[in-house]
């Protein structure tokens, strides 16, 4: 649970938020966001290998956060009209941070 902060190739930094054990389907595997320039991604560890699912951030529409009394679930939506990415049990921080880092990416681009 919380964040890891990582390099993708040293120029691009992300940011992985881990989801919390405490919550169903997080027990041995906990999901896994990270957010760089350019992409978003949820990486869902197996025992042999990992799911992952990615959206560039070009693409990113929307981004909703669902919280409760401690969790919070996030849903990011694609502008291309694939599936979203859903993950929950999230601290709500962190959950935030992950709303704060797209929409600043997105910015970013836009300036220039």
């Amino acid at each position: 649970m919380g964040v890891e902060p990582t390099a993708t190739n040293g120029a691009f930094p992300s940011e992985t938020f881990i989801a919390s054990r405490w919550t169903r389907g997080n027990l041995l595997f906990p999901t896994r966001i990270v957010v760089n320039s350019l992409h978003v991604s949820k990486v869902k560890p197996r025992f042999f290998g990992s799911n992952e699912e990615s959206i560039a951030m070009a693409q990113v529409a929307s981004v909703q956060i669902s919280t409760g009394v401690v969790w919070s679930n996030i849903r990011i939506d694609s502008a291309g009209g694939t599936n979203p990415i859903t993950s929950h049990g999230h601290r709500k921080g962190d959950a935030q941070r992950i709303r704060h880092l797209i929409e600043s990416h997105q910015a970013a681009v836009k300036r220039t």
